[in-house]
């Protein structure tokens, strides 16, 4: 049994609780001790459903040869801060797959990874640290999702697309082949991506076009619970 804390305890970090549970019913695999919070958010001992806030990242030092750690947060940005935080202190990061995903033996994993139930990744694929792919999205052949980079519920990406790290698809995106996404882009919910979309930038939209001076989405800092 793989003891694992959960960075954060919003409704992202229940979720990934959620695939542990369903890991376990097959499998008895993971130990999840509890939440890992910032001091704004809650304090140890409160009860998150039926885990407790263990404390602050501050709780890793010392156990960092025991108990590896997952981020459960859905803003990437926040994200990768709170990840960097973690490997400061010594952290090691598990991966949450749902036993449901389907993948082929070609898929590459980083580490830190979070793909929710009944998403699908076929061929030649390539995911980076600290990914979170929601429920039920698809990821063709010849793909590469880079790090940090957050797909939301039923996100479908066809072949040869290149999301680059930190991008954030809304819910319901579709992305024709040969199409690469920029740094920290965000795509809003339902659009069809047909042409690259620069870094930074936010597009909405069946095609997905580009909003006057929009730039990705600030930090929703108040997502870290």
């Amino acid at each position: 049994m793989q003891r694992v804390a959960i960075i954060g305890a919003g409704g992202h970090a229940r979720e990934i609780a959620d695939i542990f549970d369903a890991i376990n019913a097959l499998r008895p695999s993971f130990d999840v001790l509890g939440h890992l919070v910032e001091s704004s958010f809650g304090h140890a001992g409160q009860v998150v459903r039926d885990r407790a806030i263990l404390g602050d990242l501050a709780w890793l030092e010392g156990r960092t040869r025991e108990v590896q750690v997952i981020c459960g947060v859905g803003d990437g940005a926040l994200r990768q801060r709170l990840a960097r935080r973690a490997v400061e202190l010594g952290a090691r990061f598990c991966s949450a797959i749902h036993p449901t995903v389907i993948r082929s033996r070609w898929v590459g994993l980083g580490e830190g990874v979070v793909i929710s139930g009944g998403s699908v990744l076929t061929n030649q694929i390539e995911i980076g640290d600290h990914v979170h792919i929601n429920t039920a999205c698809t990821i063709a052949h010849d793909d590469v999702v880079e790090d940090f980079a957050t797909l939301s519920p039923g996100c479908h990406l066809a072949g040869n697309v290149r999301i680059r790290e930190g991008a954030f698809l809304g819910i319901g995106v579709s992305v024709i082949p040969r199409i690469e996404i920029g740094a920290w882009a965000t795509i809003g919910a339902g659009a069809t991506v047909t042409r690259d979309i620069p870094a930074g930038v936010t597009a909405v939209g069946v095609p997905a076009r580009v909003r006057p001076g929009a730039h990705a989405a600030p930090d929703r800092a108040g997502e870290a619970g």
